[in-house]
């Protein structure tokens, strides 16, 4: 049981893979779980010191040691926050889907992130104007863009809103990697 970043670091680093809260969806242990701060109380305002420590460390870690530790969603749609060395030994292989094989919409989103960075409402905003899609299906999409390791989340703590870049933006060298094991195999 932990109460600060920095050993919300090392649990990071110790596990290898952890989703930000608990889910009865997958096997890997939570963040949420581990740390040992006062849920809300009743009466108390906003959130608790649990949940602020918990939303605030899912940003600040991966923004903090942006060469150590990986925010992103995994199959399912959970967050989970990983080691770099996890991510790019285990995770990436197996989850990177070429942006040709997802959906029209996927790709619509994508081509929008290749150009600039977007944050999540103002890109979906201008999706559903441009395609018609609905909150639901632009949702869905932006996740599954996640989850097949196409988009990561900017590292900037400064920034507000989640901002989207192409993975390959922020983590070139584990893509590099991938490219060249994968043309090493043929």
């Amino acid at each position: 049981m932990f109460k600060t970043l920095e050993q919300a670091y090392q649990f990071v680093k110790e596990v290898k893979i952890c989703t930000v809260f608990i889910s009865d969806k997958t096997e890997y242990t939570s963040l949420w779980e581990h740390v040992d701060l006062p849920e809300k109380q009743p009466g108390e305002k906003g959130w608790g010191e649990k949940m602020t420590a918990v939303w605030t460390w899912k940003n600040q870690l991966p923004a903090e040691y942006p060469n150590e530790i990986f925010y992103g969603k995994i199959k399912g749609g959970l967050a989970v926050l990983m080691d770099i060395d996890y991510l790019a030994c285990d995770h990436f292989p197996q989850a990177y889907k070429n942006i040709q094989t997802l959906d029209s919409l996927a790709q619509h989103i994508y081509s929008k992130i290749v150009v600039e960075p977007w944050d999540t409402t103002s890109l979906r905003k201008a999706t559903i104007q441009e395609v018609g899609c609905t909150k639901s299906q632009f949702d869905t999409a932006l996740k599954n863009l996640q989850i097949t390791m196409n988009i990561a989340r900017l590292n900037d703590s400064q920034i507000e809103r989640d901002t989207w870049v192409p993975f390959s933006d922020l983590y070139l060298d584990i893509w590099q990697q991938y490219v060249r094991d994968k043309n090493d195999s043929k």
